[in-house]
């Protein structure tokens, strides 16, 4: 497809982000082109724009951002068999090499050789984005673009919450940013005993009450270990979602989880955490690290998730935004006051 289209991108390696008219994308053999119906906001996007030190390590600019999104395939390169002209896709983020020893005995969301859209690769903060036809995802045209296109970070809180038993379990969701409150929402649909949700923000607090926690505490107001064990019979919580990467709530989890219990981490610090080994060990927990989405089991079971009418995540969609507006969007993940923040390429037309 020949033409230009508007662009939400990494101009310079410096705070910030720039709209701009660019070429759209040319497609490979294996490739498609999709029109961008509505991508939202990770917190991975607030790091670039704000050029904190982990994206000056990381992004090479120009670089288009984003990476959640759902939109209409439009045309698709001569060797592409499974996606058709129509399709309404989103896309797993994570390009993979598919041959290493880690793809092909279902690791594939920890290739070695993972490069992600919109971090390695130009993303969907446009009217057009171009990606390999394997990782398309094909949706429910049904379904609106808004909550297609939150699929990806969905599933980052499904494989946290669903690394291990779940049914029966109580569990702490520490952090209820966007994929935080997101984990709460699929600790209650998938029959968790008791989700106790730990939070500073307040707008987050009340979501995350609206999302189904059946205990929520903020850190700054309570001694967060004292009240986890009065609410777990002073046994602590089965399952830890951490979401935060806050050196402090790592550091209270790990005094407040069960014995046996399982630390899901998908938060990420800032710096080093100093943490008591010895106490996990004689604890006898466990510690999985989460990486993305399963590929592609998580997208199944958040097919699943959705089909179910058990989750819902209307609540967690808060703002809906025209692309021009991207730094208003950006400004409600900094200030804490939003769940997902969706953009528009073409609202207004």
């Amino acid at each position: 497809m020949e033409g230009t289209m508007k662009v939400v991108i990494k101009q310079e390696p410096k705070e910030g982000a720039v709209l701009v008219t660019k070429e759209i994308p040319k497609i490979g053999p294996k490739d498609i082109l999709v029109k961008v119906l509505a991508t939202s906001i990770c917190g991975t996007d607030y790091h670039i724009y704000s050029w904190d030190a982990w994206s000056q390590k990381r992004i090479q600019t120009p670089r288009v951002m984003g990476h959640e999104f759902a939109g209409e395939v439009v045309a698709v390169g001569e060797n592409v068999t499974r996606v058709k002209i129509g399709d309404i896709v989103s896309a797993e983020t994570h390009v993979v090499c598919g041959k290493c020893a880690l793809c092909v005995t279902g690791q594939a969301h920890i290739c070695k050789d993972t490069k992600i859209l919109g971090v390695d690769t130009d993303g969907s903060f446009g009217e057009y984005i171009a990606i390999p036809e394997e990782n398309a995802w094909i949706n429910d045209p049904s379904i609106p673009p808004e909550y297609l296109c939150v699929q990806e970070p969905l599933g980052n809180a499904v494989h946290t919450v669903l690394s291990g038993e779940i049914i029966g379990k109580s569990i702490a969701v520490v952090g209820c940013g966007p994929i935080g409150i997101m984990a709460v929402a699929v600790a209650k649909a998938v029959s968790a005993s008791k989700v106790i949700a730990i939070e500073v923000n307040e707008y987050r607090i009340e979501l995350a009450k609206k999302l189904g926690a059946d205990v929520v505490i903020n850190p700054m107001k309570e001694d967060v270990v004292r009240r986890v064990l009065e609410e777990t019979d002073g046994m602590g919580v089965d399952v830890v979602a951490e979401m935060s990467g806050n050196a402090v709530a790592i550091q209270q989890a790990l005094e407040y989880i069960k014995l046996g219990g399982r630390m899901s981490m998908l938060g990420i610090p800032t710096k080093n955490v100093e943490i008591d080994i010895a106490g996990m060990v004689f604890k006898g927990i466990q510690i999985h690290g989460i990486v993305g989405r399963r590929m592609y089991d998580t997208w199944y079971q958040v097919k699943g998730l959705l089909a179910s009418g058990n989750l819902n995540i209307d609540p967690i969609i808060t703002h809906r935004l025209p692309l021009e507006e991207y730094e208003k969007g950006m400004e409600l993940m900094k200030s804490g006051n939003c769940g997902k923040v969706v953009l528009f390429p073409n609202m207004n037309q």
